[in-house]
Protein backbone atom coordinates (compact mmCIF):
# COMPACT_ATOMS: atom_id res chain seq x y z
CA UNK A 1 0.00 0.00 0.00
CA UNK A 2 2.87 2.36 0.78
CA UNK A 3 4.06 2.07 -2.82
CA UNK A 4 0.80 3.62 -4.03
CA UNK A 5 1.15 6.85 -2.02
CA UNK A 6 4.23 8.73 -0.91
CA UNK A 7 2.32 10.24 2.02
CA UNK A 8 -1.13 10.05 3.51
CA UNK A 9 -2.52 13.57 3.26
CA UNK A 10 -3.27 15.27 6.57
CA UNK A 11 -4.57 18.68 7.61
CA UNK A 12 -7.14 20.21 5.22
CA UNK A 13 -6.55 17.80 2.31
CA UNK A 14 -6.90 14.86 4.69
CA UNK A 15 -10.15 16.28 6.04
CA UNK A 16 -11.40 16.68 2.47
CA UNK A 17 -10.59 13.06 1.67
CA UNK A 18 -12.33 11.96 4.87
CA UNK A 19 -15.41 13.97 3.89
CA UNK A 20 -15.42 12.45 0.39
CA UNK A 21 -15.14 8.94 1.81
CA UNK A 22 -17.95 9.52 4.31
CA UNK A 23 -20.32 11.02 1.74
CA UNK A 24 -19.76 8.42 -0.98
CA UNK A 25 -19.93 5.54 1.50
CA UNK A 26 -23.16 6.89 2.98
CA UNK A 27 -24.71 7.38 -0.46
CA UNK A 28 -23.83 3.81 -1.39
CA UNK A 29 -25.33 2.43 1.81
CA UNK A 30 -28.53 4.46 1.45
CA UNK A 31 -29.02 3.59 -2.22
CA UNK A 32 -28.39 -0.12 -1.80
CA UNK A 33 -30.23 -0.58 1.49
CA UNK A 34 -33.66 -0.58 -0.10
CA UNK A 35 -32.63 -3.25 -2.63
CA UNK A 36 -31.44 -5.60 0.11
CA UNK A 37 -34.85 -5.85 1.80
CA UNK A 38 -37.03 -6.30 -1.28
CA UNK A 39 -37.55 -9.32 -3.50
CA UNK A 40 -35.27 -7.99 -6.22
CA UNK A 41 -33.64 -10.22 -8.84
CA UNK A 42 -30.51 -12.03 -7.65
CA UNK A 43 -28.19 -9.91 -9.84
CA UNK A 44 -29.55 -6.70 -8.31
CA UNK A 45 -29.23 -8.15 -4.81
CA UNK A 46 -25.61 -9.26 -5.36
CA UNK A 47 -24.68 -5.87 -6.82
CA UNK A 48 -26.33 -4.15 -3.86
CA UNK A 49 -24.47 -6.35 -1.36
CA UNK A 50 -21.17 -5.61 -3.12
CA UNK A 51 -21.83 -1.86 -3.18
CA UNK A 52 -22.87 -1.85 0.49
CA UNK A 53 -19.67 -3.67 1.45
CA UNK A 54 -17.62 -1.25 -0.66
CA UNK A 55 -19.41 1.67 1.00
CA UNK A 56 -18.41 0.36 4.43
CA UNK A 57 -14.80 -0.07 3.27
CA UNK A 58 -14.74 3.51 1.98
CA UNK A 59 -16.20 4.90 5.20
CA UNK A 60 -13.55 3.10 7.22
CA UNK A 61 -10.80 3.94 4.75
CA UNK A 62 -9.76 0.30 4.40
CA UNK A 63 -8.40 -0.90 1.04
CA UNK A 64 -9.43 2.46 -0.40
CA UNK A 65 -7.74 2.13 -3.83
CA UNK A 66 -9.42 -1.21 -4.49
CA UNK A 67 -12.79 -0.15 -3.06
CA UNK A 68 -12.79 3.13 -4.98
CA UNK A 69 -11.90 1.44 -8.26
CA UNK A 70 -14.58 -1.22 -7.76
CA UNK A 71 -17.20 1.44 -6.97
CA UNK A 72 -16.20 3.35 -10.10
CA UNK A 73 -16.49 0.28 -12.33
CA UNK A 74 -19.82 -0.88 -10.90
CA UNK A 75 -21.44 2.55 -10.87
CA UNK A 76 -20.30 3.50 -14.38
CA UNK A 77 -21.56 0.12 -15.63
CA UNK A 78 -24.91 0.83 -13.98
CA UNK A 79 -25.05 4.28 -15.63
CA UNK A 80 -24.35 2.75 -19.05
CA UNK A 81 -27.15 0.19 -18.60
CA UNK A 82 -29.74 2.93 -18.11
CA UNK A 83 -30.04 2.98 -14.32
CA UNK A 84 -33.04 4.91 -12.91
CA UNK A 85 -30.86 7.67 -11.40
CA UNK A 86 -27.83 8.03 -13.68
CA UNK A 87 -26.56 11.30 -12.19
CA UNK A 88 -26.14 9.84 -8.71
CA UNK A 89 -24.37 6.81 -10.19
CA UNK A 90 -22.14 9.06 -12.27
CA UNK A 91 -21.25 11.13 -9.20
CA UNK A 92 -20.48 8.15 -6.96
CA UNK A 93 -18.50 6.44 -9.71
CA UNK A 94 -16.44 9.56 -10.40
CA UNK A 95 -15.70 10.23 -6.72
CA UNK A 96 -14.87 6.53 -6.25
CA UNK A 97 -12.32 6.77 -9.05
CA UNK A 98 -10.91 9.98 -7.54
CA UNK A 99 -10.53 8.27 -4.15
CA UNK A 100 -8.81 5.33 -5.81
CA UNK A 101 -6.30 7.74 -7.36
CA UNK A 102 -5.85 10.14 -4.42
CA UNK A 103 -5.83 7.69 -1.52
CA UNK A 104 -7.64 7.58 1.80
CA UNK A 105 -5.96 10.40 3.72
CA UNK A 106 -4.41 10.39 7.18
CA UNK A 107 -7.65 9.62 9.04
CA UNK A 108 -8.21 6.10 7.74
CA UNK A 109 -7.51 2.51 8.61
CA UNK A 110 -5.13 2.34 5.63
CA UNK A 111 -3.00 5.11 7.12
CA UNK A 112 -2.86 3.32 10.48
CA UNK A 113 -1.91 0.01 8.89
CA UNK A 114 0.35 1.12 6.06
CA UNK A 115 1.39 4.70 6.90
CA UNK A 116 4.81 5.88 7.91
CA UNK A 117 5.80 4.89 11.42
CA UNK A 118 8.04 6.88 13.73
CA UNK A 119 10.60 4.82 15.59
CA UNK A 120 12.18 6.36 18.67
CA UNK A 121 15.78 5.41 19.39
CA UNK A 122 16.62 4.59 23.01
CA UNK A 123 18.46 7.36 24.87
CA UNK A 124 22.25 7.19 24.89
CA UNK A 125 23.96 6.11 28.04
CA UNK A 126 26.50 8.56 29.32
CA UNK A 127 30.13 7.43 29.45
CA UNK A 128 30.83 9.13 32.79
CA UNK A 129 29.23 6.27 34.73
CA UNK A 130 31.62 3.73 33.24
CA UNK A 131 34.48 2.73 35.62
Amino acid sequence: MRRLYSTFAGSCPGAGLLLLRLVVGSVLLLRTGSNLWTHAPIQTTLTSVALAALGLLLIAGLWTPLAGAAVAVIEIARVLTMAPDPLVGLMTGTVGAALALLGPGRWSVDAQLFGWKRIEAPPRRSRSNVA
